[in-house]
């Protein structure tokens, strides 16, 4: 019981949506392996990972428009993996056989098949506490995680806490490209709602004012665009007719298989698909039993060329995995592009948890960030980012 509480406490603080608080997430591989049976190692799995997910059955309910027990369902199902991995792979023996466990563990719900519902994954913790070692910081994280598992738990409990005090004590925000804006919105928005024409106007205003303001490149959230035509093309490009600047924004394409939720770049000159989603959320967009959900890419466009340079663009769910963005790091991508349409998040704290992941690995591989997200919450406002 103590185990169970302490992880829940784990996932509940570690996932707060603060920086500072995440590397309290890569304790619970310790706790983990204090578990005394494979029972006991899924009620510790289940009670960190839902405790981390709190947020998910409110945000299900706002989605659908259901009320709270189809939230629950989501919730509890999608812990499953996560339960049943960290279960399996557990032993009752100690030492180095356990730390191997935990290893795999991990990697498998990293990547795909498992690792489209990863969440909650502590290597994520890894840009707050060595920011800008990259490889070998996340080399140097995976080891201090297994040895957490071993009789030197203690030791490496009190190395990783070190180091969240001095990234506390020393923290730095990740860059910002140069002449790049990214403009959070509060846009009422819904599961079959996009951006009509009114917004459009209000969205293009804004970056009238981040032009203005100096800015070349302005990012905008996720589905800013709505569904993307050949009449929303022409209205943007006859709008930025006079403006010597780039927009980067959410959109949608229909298809004949469903989907694509993508981002586009637009400019007076010109306008192009740049990238297209590689994981949309399980249930609610990516539905592989159906044709009318959004289209997968599981391993596609890692990096996208805009200008120039190289874009690693993680698209709402992807901030939250671990895959999507190791594949983008892989190919050293020169800017990283986060935006997401957090309208369905109300009051919980999803899109905190989201902005804090972009932070750590962006600060763990030191490359620039440019972030845009809709949220409608009653103190947020349009804002420059």
């Amino acid at each position: 019981m103590v185990l169970t509480l302490g992880a829940t406490a784990i996932g509940v603080v570690g996932w707060s949506g603060d920086p500072w608080t995440l590397p309290l997430a890569m304790v619970f591989p310790a706790v983990w392996s204090l578990a005394g049976s494979r029972f006991s190692a899924a009620l510790i799995a289940s009670a960190y990972f839902l405790g981390a997910s709190r947020g998910l059955p409110q945000g299900v309910s706002n989605f659908f428009g259901s009320d709270i027990l189809l939230g629950l369902s989501l919730w509890v199902g999608a812990s499953l993996a996560f339960v049943g991995v960290h279960a399996a792979c557990w032993s009752r023996r100690e030492g180095w056989r356990q730390a191997r466990n935990y290893v795999l563990a991990n990697v498998l719900m990293s990547v795909p098949p498992l690792g489209i519902v990863g969440w909650a994954n502590p290597v994520t913790a890894t840009g707050i506490i060595f920011p800008g070692w990259g490889w070998w910081g996340l080399g140097v994280t995976i080891v201090v995680l297994m040895v957490s598992t071993t009789r030197f738990r203690w030791p490496a409990i009190v190395i990783i806490g070190a180091l969240a005090l001095f990234s506390a004590v020393t923290w730095t925000d990740p860059a910002s490209p140069a002449r790049w804006r990214g403009i959070d919105t509060s846009f009422v928005s819904g599961r079959d709602q996009y951006a009509d024409y009114g917004q459009q106007l209000s969205t293009m205003a804004l970056v009238r004012e981040a032009a203005a303001d100096g800015a070349e490149v302005v990012v905008l959230p996720e589905s800013a665009f709505g569904i993307w035509t050949p009449t929303i093309e022409a209205l943007w490009r006859r709008g930025l007719a006079d403006l010597d600047v780039t927009v980067v924004g959410g959109a949608v394409v229909l298809t004949e298989t469903g989907y694509d939720n993508l981002m586009v770049s637009v400019a007076a000159g010109s306008s192009a698909v740049l990238y297209r989603q590689r994981m949309p959320v399980p249930v609610s967009m990516w539905q592989p039993w159906t044709s009318d959900g959004a289209n997968a890419d599981f391993f596609g466009n890692p990096v996208v060329t805009l200008d120039g340079l190289r874009l690693a663009v993680l698209l709402c769910y992807e901030q939250l995995l671990v895959w999507p963005v190791l594949h983008s790091m892989l190919f050293t991508p020169d800017v990283t592009v986060a935006t997401a349409n957090g309208w369905w998040t109300g009051s919980t704290n999803i899109v905190a948890i989201q902005r804090v992941a972009v932070t750590a690995w962006t600060r763990l591989f030191g490359v620039p960030v440019a972030m845009a997200f809709n949220h409608i919450q009653s103190d947020l406002r349009p804002k420059h980012e």
